[in-house]
């Protein structure tokens, strides 16, 4: 690390991108401004559905649009800013925009493992004990000095870091203590809960009440993989501080991709909600004829 004496503050971080490429720049703003879209319409129709339809008023579905409030908050945390940087020469960012982005993105990350625990916790109540379902359920930053230029397309922490003209050995065992005081105790309730279901579901004599156990948690796990594997990629590594080209992809997956397909899998998968979505519809459509 460079010393503080050598070099002026710095007041702005330069964000590499995607691609320096300005030939792929309009295919990708209009790929991601899709994604965009899908994503605000998904997320934020299933919120409507679940809050209009009185059938869906249930603590799954309670949980469910949680998970598509903060997806439209964490995509739209990313992606306009991506947007605006595929469309401008501009790539800079505020070294206050920066700390503000980190920091929302890792309250939208914390917010997303307690979440799915308590998804999962939900789960193993409805299916281990159903009849008591309805009861239970009822800062320090270092120095900046330069270099100013982040390989990202958001302010990640690692690479913010790896900035930082001090030593930044305190900052990531802070990091890393928040990180495992995070996802140590949610994996731990998610592994406990799917643990419990499991040993339920293997001691149903049915091959039909297995089947639709399974059924019912189909949803959240395809969740769970993809958000912790997209996540675990792209931060358990041995130097999580490199980001290379594959680190990018995979953070786009998390940050972008995800909080599309969630609502789809939330909602292709059940009969309650395509149940609720048809007579929504409609009722919207008699609005507007009106």
């Amino acid at each position: 690390m460079a010393s503080v004496q050598n070099h002026s503050t710095v007041p702005r971080f330069i964000l590499l991108g995607l691609t320096g490429r300005a030939d792929q720049k309009e295919l990708l703003f209009a790929t991601f401004l899709l994604i965009y879209l899908v994503t605000l319409v998904g997320n934020l129709g299933l919120i409507d559905v679940i809050r209009a339809s009185t059938s869906l008023h249930t603590p799954m579905y309670f949980l469910l649009g949680v998970l598509s409030f903060l997806d439209v908050c964490s995509s739209s945390l990313f992606t306009p800013r991506l947007l605006i940087s595929l469309l401008t020469t501009d790539q800079s960012i505020s070294f206050k925009g920066c700390v503000v982005q980190m920091a929302l993105m890792t309250l939208h990350g914390s917010g997303e493992c307690v979440l799915l625990s308590i998804m999962a916790c939900d789960r193993f109540v409805a299916i281990c004990h159903p009849l008591l379902y309805h009861s239970i359920m009822s800062k320090r930053f270092s120095p900046y000095c330069g270099p100013n230029v982040i390989d990202h397309y958001f302010c990640d922490i690692p690479p913010v870091l790896h900035l930082a003209c001090s030593d930044t050995t305190v900052a990531n065992v802070i990091l890393l203590i928040f990180s495992t005081l995070i996802t140590v105790p949610t994996i731990s309730v998610i592994l406990v809960s799917y643990a419990y279901i499991l040993v339920t579901i293997c001691g149903m004599r049915s091959l039909e009440a297995q089947r639709k156990a399974f059924s019912t948690c189909a949803s959240h796990l395809t969740a769970l993989c993809l958000f912790y594997g997209s996540v675990f990629l792209v931060y358990v590594q041995p130097n999580p501080e490199s980001v290379s080209a594959y680190n990018k992809i995979f953070s786009v997956f998390y940050t972008i991709v995800i909080p599309m397909l969630n609502p789809l899998v939330y909602s292709l998968r059940n009969k309650d909600v395509k149940a609720a979505v048809l007579p929504r519809v409609l009722r919207l459509s008699r609005k507007r004829i009106c």
